[in-house]
């Protein structure tokens, strides 16, 4: 099997790569998304670190002045009728170097410390050349990082508790999660817009894997309303309809902060300030975040002040967090060994996107249901960094059997296993090569 799926894997990468970056999909995603940059360098950086970082470069070129890491950097060659919303219904303005609608506003979990450190740790096995490129790259990527990491704990800690807030559920990067179902509630949905505007993914996409358009309404809507206010971030809280604190999101930014504690040193500054920044982080998280008659993480309302009912697997992701307390840790893990998760061990698929005990579970769309790799990915970290080495390793097999049978796919049922949405999915393929590399998990938690 090993053989078979590294050589797929590799074939998928080099057929979405476009000039200078990776595209997630040629048919669904033909642009360069940002938390996809970093899941496919980590997997790059084991056959082509090189490309790796170029990925990682191109979206850093796109950085705002103000640090954010825009969600989507546009490709100029695809024609505007290829993605929607697309370049000119965002018209970000020109800024550094990137010309006039460029990218988006928004921005994804801040995954990128962590990539540029997995790749580092890789391309170090490559030969002195490789190794000395890859010192060059982290003290390039370095004082950027630092920026994007402080955009978000400064500028989008809307709710004053040490934690970032998303402005629209694609930041998420699980766009339709029920998490946001409640805070989602609050965005008129003008169905005008979806009569102006066309979806494109509904031409290559089954509209029953997708978002609504009542979803999508909303969506659109709170576009318009960031970009009426020139995409500022003041007083979020009191002006945006859509103000909410993500365990996941925080908990890659609390992850990002130990990762950059380690690039660092490589680049020779204060590796301090980002150890402090992670205690902080995962002391807000627990703080903030945890749902104590549910024992586990659920996303914060910022507007309400109220918790999400909604256990989603967003809500397991603090585990990545090596600072974590271990009780909060043993609660993640009976959550994801319950009926809502089913990790591996009861089941032979990996962890679904939401609980599959909820009247709204959808096997079907998109983040209601369906497996992901990447969110597994992480739970797989996770359970490693805390000492659960039986269950990572479970986890790990679960989703090499998975793709191997199923295919490189965006995301799969949570119950037969078939694979749904883009096919040939970069994010998929990429940490699928990590998954077949990476086998010892008491190797990797001791490393970390």
């Amino acid at each position: 099997m090993s053989a078979e799926l590294w050589k797929s894997a590799v074939h998928v990468l080099d057929a979405n790569w476009s000039n200078d970056h990776m595209v997630p999909s040629r048919l669904l995603y033909p642009h360069q998304w940002s938390w996809d940059a970093a899941f496919i360098a980590i997997g790059l950086a084991y056959y082509n670190p090189a490309r790796a970082w170029r990925d990682l470069r191109s979206l850093f070129e796109a950085q705002w002045p103000d640090g954010r890491v825009p969600h989507i950097v546009f490709d100029p060659a695809v024609p505007e009728g290829d993605y929607f919303p697309g370049p000119s219904f965002w018209d970000v303005p020109a800024y550094a170097s990137r010309p006039a609608r460029g990218s988006t506003s928004l921005v994804q979990p801040p995954m990128h410390a962590i990539a540029a450190w997995e790749v580092y740790r890789r391309s170090t096995s490559h030969g002195a050349a490789c190794a000395q490129q890859a010192t060059e790259e982290l003290a390039w990527l370095y004082p950027r990082l630092v920026r994007q990491q402080e955009y978000l704990t400064a500028r989008r800690d809307a709710g004053g508790g040490g934690l970032a807030s998303l402005v629209h559920p694609w930041e998420s990067g699980v766009d339709n999660s029920p998490a946001w179902d409640s805070a989602m509630s609050r965005a008129p949905a003008d169905l005008d817009l979806l009569r102006r505007f066309h979806r494109r993914d509904l031409d290559v996409a089954d509209a029953a894997h997708r978002p609504t358009d009542l979803d999508y309404a909303r969506y659109m809507h709170l576009v318009v309303a960031y970009k009426e206010s020139g995409y500022s971030d003041h007083e979020l809280a009191r002006r945006h309809d859509f103000v909410v604190e993500c365990p996941g999101f925080n908990s890659i930014l609390g992850a990002a902060e130990v990762a950059l504690a380690k690039i660092a040193k490589v680049v020779g500054a204060d590796p301090g300030v980002h150890k402090a920044r992670a205690r902080a982080i995962t002391a807000a998280i627990v703080d903030r975040l945890w749902d104590e008659s549910a024992q586990t993480f659920k996303a914060h309302d910022v507007r309400t002040g109220t918790l999400s009912p909604a256990h989603c697997v967003t809500g397991l992701l603090p585990l990545i967090l090596p600072g974590l307390p271990s009780e909060y840790a043993k609660a993640i893990l009976a959550e994801a060994r319950s009926a809502r998760f089913g990790l591996p061990g009861e089941t032979t698929l990996p962890v679904p996107s939401y609980d599959r005990t909820a009247p709204g579970f959808d096997p079907l769309r998109y983040w209601r249901g369906p497996i992901w790799i990447n969110v597994n990915w992480l739970l797989r970290r996770g359970l490693a960094r805390h000492g659960f080495a039986d269950e990572a390793e479970d986890l790990r097999t679960s989703m090499l059997r998975l793709v191997h049978r199923s295919g490189h796919y965006e995301y799969f049922h949570p119950d037969t296993g078939e694979g749904i949405g883009a096919g040939q999915f970069s994010w998929t393929a990429a940490l699928t090569l990590d998954l077949l590399a990476d086998k010892s998990v008491r190797a990797y938690a001791a490393a970390a």
